[in-house]
């Protein structure tokens, strides 16, 4: 069993904020939402899956033998990957907003 420290328990503690937020956006307003409610709903879905899916990364990591450098890098890749889209969803959701209320 591998030794915890504060930034996993955080991780932990992300990872089910993450259930949550994503459990609030299916509240059973999507119905009525025009189009850039929308997308501002699918921006803030994939930004809380791919950090839970970092999430998830970062904690396999602590569980994988040194012997299995293969899966021990995907797994890191994955995580990077998933970081790098969360950033990316991150900066979309504010620069959706700016172009909504800038029309060309």
């Amino acid at each position: 069993m591998p030794h915890f420290s504060w930034h996993d328990y955080l991780m932990i503690l992300s990872f089910f904020a993450s259930i949550a937020g994503t459990a609030l956006l299916f509240n059973g307003t999507q119905a009525d939402e025009s189009d850039w409610e929308t997308t501002d709903r699918v921006l803030m879905l994939m930004t809380f899956t791919y950090w839970m899916v970092y999430c998830l990364a970062t904690g396999v990591q602590h569980f994988i033998l040194p012997q299995w450098e293969v899966l021990l890098w995907s797994v890191k890749l994955t995580g990077v990957l998933a970081y790098l889209l969360t950033a990316a969803c991150m900066l979309s959701l504010p620069l959706h907003r700016v172009a909504i209320r800038q029309p060309e």
